[in-house]
């Protein structure tokens, strides 16, 4: 069976989930245009990447 040789320490557990946090939401940022948008997201306007992909609504 696979059993620990010893007891793993509170810090070094800690320090090895510390970056398991992260954000909670899904970040956002206003493009070029003034438009927020999420990343790896079409903005409202119909831009991605500073171009246009879809006609805006």
């Amino acid at each position: 069976m696979a059993v620990p040789a010893r007891k793993v320490s509170k810090h070094a557990k800690r320090t090895r989930r510390g970056g398991q946090g992260g954000l909670k939401t899904a970040a956002i940022h206003m493009n070029e245009n003034g438009v927020y948008v999420r990343n790896h997201h079409v903005a409202a306007d119909g831009t991605y990447n500073g171009k246009q992909v879809v006609s805006p609504k």
